[in-house]
């Protein structure tokens, strides 16, 4: 319980500094965020989708059932030297209305030889609220939808 309290509270605070950057009055909410691709990009091994597995899994209800959609992991560091990696899941959620598809975001650490060798939850969410996961991939010049 104490643990689905501080996810909680994390979120909130991840989207209430997501809404920060929210669209404004006068540009169009729907607006496509450009996502530049990157050359140098793979696919995940199943080892490393099994560490991605482990840390989306607290944020989601029923684990076990989730359909992971997989996109291609980017060998680039973003400007802040992180490497990070956008993908969607389809799972129930903590919170029924983000139930079904959900993007998100995690931070992974990555080998000398370029494998990840861990990953921690940036941010998940689902509904109307899942455009705020695509814009924060964004920045990293991601896109749960279709990788880098």
């Amino acid at each position: 319980m104490k643990y689905r309290a501080m996810s909680a509270l994390a979120a909130s605070i991840a989207l209430s500094a997501c809404a920060a950057s929210a669209p404004t009055a006068g540009s169009p909410a729907s607006a496509a965020v450009p996502v530049v691709a990157s050359a140098a990009s793979r696919d995940l091994t199943p080892p490393e989708k099994k560490i991605i597995m482990d840390a989306v899994a607290p944020s989601l209800r029923n684990p076990a059932s989730a359909k992971y959609h997989w996109t291609k992991l980017s060998t680039t560091p973003a400007d802040d030297g992180s490497y990070n990696y956008c993908a969607t899941v389809d799972a129930q959620s903590p919170y029924p209305a983000y139930n079904g598809h959900q993007a998100y975001i995690v931070e992974v650490k990555l080998s000398f030889g370029g494998k990840v060798t861990s990953a921690v939850m940036g941010l998940i969410a689902g509904g109307k609220d899942a455009a705020l996961v695509s814009k924060m991939c964004a920045k990293y010049n991601l896109n749960p939808d279709g990788g880098v």
